[in-house]
């Protein structure tokens, strides 16, 4: 991933992720037994945790997939990881709201929803993001 060119999104639309993409042949069965799929997917979830909240969604959308990942599913983590390789010499910064402003918040929060989001269970998908003086917290 060293070499691959990074990207603005922690996940694109492009990839309409559903357990209907398990791996049917022998080759991608074959192919995806040597992908460190799982060991990605914890590094990932620990960066999260500690360090990187803005990916909380595109990580839990790929773990789903953890028992059985098809090559779309490498690739839709392998996006994330360029997200995170255009993110490097970003973080999190906080500052102080503007007391003479009265739209400056301290805390904001926003909350988005894919109605049928999941391909699988025909379940929406909800998404939130609290922002702390202008920085992401949750």
């Amino acid at each position: 991933m060293s070499g691959a060119k990074p990207v603005t999104l922690p996940i694109s639309q492009q990839f309409k992720l559903s357990n209907d993409q398990a791996p049917s042949s022998e080759r991608d069965k074959e192919f995806m037994a040597k992908i460190p799929y799982a060991n990605a997917i914890g590094s990932l979830m620990y960066a999260m945790v500690y360090t990187l909240p803005d990916i909380a969604y595109s990580v839990s959308l790929v773990s789903i997939f953890m028992s059985n990942p098809r090559k779309v599913h490498w690739q839709s983590l392998k996006w994330i990881l360029r997200y995170i390789k255009g993110s490097l010499g970003k973080g999190l910064a906080y500052g102080r709201a503007d007391k003479n402003s009265y739209s400056s918040a301290a805390i904001e929060g926003l909350v988005d929803f894919d109605y049928v989001g999941c391909l699988d269970t025909r379940k929406s998908l909800t998404r939130y993001n609290f922002n702390a003086f202008g920085t992401t917290i949750s």
